[in-house]
């Protein structure tokens, strides 16, 4: 299944590589393998709270990581020693493609003998120092339906090649049966997102893409469901009883491909690289505007650029009337939404609360519409962000 495909993202990333039908199914795999039932994972509380379904239906605690305000990315240096100590996996996020500190944290869960998972789901083209990002972990996940637009499919990699078997097994105990009427769904689903977006029939588009199972989300989270989320961490682990919250936007996250998918995934990976050019020019557009954070090191091929908005709502709506929409907003952070009923908070909620809350994810492809859309409506930046550690008091302005 998907050789082909592999093969392409070994010669790209120069490690082992495992088609999956989506980057959700392939983290499960990999922390059920890396993973012992019951232990503790290291991961950002600004992510899609899928991700937290698939870690506690592995039977993992999440423990909810310190952010740096400026990007979203984990920052090491702020986790307690206690903390780090008492883990058994670290996952990183690498949200929109800004790298998490790959190098650095690769050192710690070395020096503690615990694996890392890297989510590189918005990262196919980022690096981290001299590596992409994605070489670091025990493992990696990667998704084929963000840069590619292929809408399914996505890769587990991994550094032990001795490990294919294992792993492949593990995958395929867990597939469901290919089926017509998904594939057709697929393989229809671009045309008539062009044909009623083409017609300006958004809010068509979206009540079809519902109905579809392919958008489900009311508000930026999903309901928790906490009575029914205890039943299931109680089965844990195992996936069937999370299927409810893992399978959220992508009803098909772990059904066999069939041919028509992986060749059409195939041609679009095909043209990957041309894609990461655009998303590299259009990412220096949005970084070079008055909302933009440019991070440390070079710039990367972002799969969303999160500008810093004073009023993201306001923000939103002004993209929206000119039929621009948003998604990839993870807010509130992940500790907030859960709880400690089903996960360890941030030691410093702050920064992550408040990146959540400025954060307006903008598409490079759309740079400059986006950049026009902001400045007419009058958009401001946000303020300084919190001090990490201060408590959350703003390092200087109203933080909006």
């Amino acid at each position: 299944m998907g050789e082909a495909l592999e093969a392409r993202m070994r010669d790209r990333l120069g490690r082992e590589c495992l088609y999956v039908p989506s980057c959700r199914l392939g983290l499960y795999v990999a922390l059920r393998h890396w993973c012992r039932p019951g232990g503790r994972v290291l991961m950002s509380p600004v992510n899609d709270d899928v991700i937290l379904f698939v870690v506690l239906a592995a039977g993992l605690r999440p423990v909810q990581a310190p952010l740096d305000p400026r990007n979203g990315t984990i920052d090491g240096s702020a986790v307690p020693e206690a903390t780090w100590r008492s883990l058994d996996a670290v996952v990183t996020t690498n949200l929109y493609g800004n790298p998490d500190p790959a190098s650095a944290l690769r050192a710690r869960c070395d020096a503690l003998g615990v694996p890392l998972l890297e989510d590189a789901a918005h990262a196919i083209g980022s690096v981290a120092g001299d590596r992409p990002v994605g070489s670091y972990g025990d493992a990696s996940v990667f998704s084929l339906s963000k840069h590619t637009a292929a809408k399914t499919g996505g890769f587990l990699t991994f550094a032990d090649p001795a490990l294919r078997d294992t792993l492949r097994e593990a995958r395929d105990a867990l597939l469901t049966p290919s089926r017509l009427s998904a594939e057709l769904v697929h393989a229809l689903r671009p045309y008539a997102e062009a044909g009623v977006r083409g017609l300006r029939l958004v809010r068509a588009a979206r009540a079809v893409m519902r109905l579809l199972g392919m958008e489900e989300r009311e508000a930026i989270r999903m309901p928790l469901r906490p009575g029914e989320l205890k039943q299931a961490v109680a089965r844990a682990p195992a996936l069937p009883p999370f299927h409810s919250w893992v399978r959220v936007d992508m009803h098909d996250y772990r059904i066999s491909p069939g041919r028509a998918r992986l060749r059409r995934t195939a041609r679009l990976l095909d043209r990957l690289d041309d894609r990461l050019a655009a998303h590299l020019e259009g990412t220096r557009r949005l970084l070079a505007s008055p909302w933009g954070a440019p991070g440390p090191g070079p710039v990367q091929p972002l799969f969303r650029v999160p500008l810093l908005v004073a009023d993201r709502d306001a923000a939103i709506a002004a993209l929206a009337r000119r039929r621009i929409t948003t998604g990839y907003l993870y807010d509130p952070p992940l500790d907030d939404y859960a709880s400690e009923l089903f996960t360890d908070p941030s030691p410093d909620p702050e920064p992550a609360r408040w990146f959540a809350r400025h954060a307006l994810p903008a598409d490079p492809l759309g740079a400059e519409r986006i950049i026009a859309v902001l400045d007419a409506a009058g958009v401001r930046p946000a303020g300084a962000p919190p001090v990490p550690g201060s408590g959350g008091g703003p390092a200087g302005g109203t933080g909006g």
